[in-house]
C-alpha cells in the first residue's frame, strides 16, 4: 500500500495542489478562466508541443502509430458508449452529453503533467501527440456529437484548421524531417513559453472547477464515468498490443487514455446545449475518482 501512496504523493497530489491554488485564486479574485485558457491554447501549449517533439525527434512511424492509436481509442469508446446508451434508451441530448464526456479526456491540463512527472520527457513527447489528436477530434467529431448533427461539416473543419497545436505539430515534423537547425532565439523563446504550459494548465483546471455545478443523473453519470475511467484504459491496453507500443510510448498512450473527462467538454456542452450541467458533473466526478483509478495504473505501467 505504501507504494501506491508514494505514487499518489509524487505524481497526482502535485496536480491537485496546483489546481487547488487556481481554485482558491478564483474564489478570492475575479479571475477570468477564458484569459488563462486563451494563453494556454494559443501560446503555451503549441510551444510545448513544438519544443518537446523537436527535442525528442520522434520518427514518422512513431507519430503515425500514436495518432492512429488515439483516433481508434477515442472512436472505440464512442461507439461502445453509443451502443450501451441505446440499450439504456437514453434521450438524444443525454446520450450526446454522455458520449462527449466519455470520449474526450483531459489529456492536456491533467494528462501532460502526470505523464511528465511519472515517465519523463520522452513519454511527454508521445503524450503531446496524443493531446493534439484528442483536441483535434474534440473540435471536429465532438462538435458534431454535441450539436446532435446540427453543426455543419464546414464549421467543424474550420475549428480544426484554427487549432494552434496542429500547426505546432506540422512545423515540428518539418524540422524533424528536414534536419533544419532551429535558430537559437526561436528555440529559447518556444522553450520558455512551452515551460509555462503545464503549470498554467494545472492552475486553469482549478479555476474552471470553481465555476462548476455538480449536478447529474445517476445512470448516465455512472455510464460516462465508467467508460472514461475503466473502459477506456482497458481498450487502450488492448490496442497497445495491436499497435506494438512499448516503453515510453505505451506508458504515455495508456495513461492519457485513462484521464478523466476533459474540462473543455463543458464548453462544447454549453455552446450546443448538450446538458451542460450533466457534463460538468461528469468532469468533476471523474477527476475526483481518478485518484483511485490512476494510482494503480501508474504502478502497473511503471512496473
Amino acid at each position: 500500500m505504501s507504494v501506491y501512496i508514494q505514487l499518489f504523493l509524487n505524481n497526482l497530489l502535485p496536480i491537485f495542489l496546483a489546481a487547488g491554488a487556481g481554485y482558491l485564486l478564483a474564489k478570492w479574485l475575479p479571475i477570468n478562466p477564458r484569459t488563462l485558457s486563451s494563453l494556454a491554447f494559443y501560446i503555451f501549449s503549441p510551444c510545448l508541443v513544438f519544443t518537446v517533439l523537436t527535442h525528442t525527434k520522434l520518427n514518422n512511424h512513431d507519430i503515425i502509430k500514436i495518432i492512429g492509436f488515439a483516433v481508434l481509442c477515442v472512436s472505440s469508446v464512442g461507439l461502445l458508449t453509443w451502443l450501451v446508451g441505446q440499450s439504456l434508451h437514453l434521450e438524444r441530448s443525454i446520450l450526446a452529453a454522455v458520449m462527449i464526456s466519455s470520449m474526450f479526456m483531459n489529456a492536456g491540463n491533467y494528462g501532460l503533467p502526470v505523464t511528465s512527472f511519472a515517465f519523463g520527457e520522452t513519454a511527454l513527447a508521445y503524450a503531446s501527440l496524443f493531446y493534439v489528436t484528442n483536441t483535434a477530434l474534440s473540435n471536429t467529431v465532438g462538435v458534431v456529437i454535441a450539436s446532435l448533427g446540427k453543426a455543419s461539416f464546414k464549421k467543424a473543419m474550420l475549428n480544426l484548421i484554427t487549432l494552434p497545436t496542429l500547426y505546432a505539430l506540422i512545423l515540428a515534423i518539418i524540422f524533424i524531417r528536414t534536419g533544419w537547425v532551429i535558430p537559437l532565439p526561436i528555440e529559447r523563446t518556444t522553450k520558455i513559453l512551452g515551460d509555462a504550459s503545464i503549470p498554467t494548465l494545472m492552475v486553469l483546471m482549478g479555476v474552471q472547477f470553481h465555476s462548476m455545478q455538480l449536478k447529474g443523473k445517476i445512470k448516465p453519470l455512472t455510464l460516462a464515468s465508467a467508460m472514461r475511467l475503466v473502459v477506456s484504459p482497458i481498450i487502450a491496453l488492448i490496442l497497445s498490443i495491436g499497435f506494438g507500443l512499448t516503453g515510453p510510448a505505451r506508458q504515455a498512450a495508456i495513461l492519457e487514455s485513462a484521464m478523466p473527462s476533459a474540462v473543455l467538454n463543458t464548453v462544447l456542452a454549453t455552446q450546443f446545449d448538450a446538458e451542460p450541467h450533466f457534463v460538468t458533473a461528469v468532469v468533476a466526478v471523474t477527476t475526483l475518482l481518478s485518484i483511485i483509478t490512476l494510482t494503480p495504473l501508474l504502478a502497473y505501467l511503471g512496473g
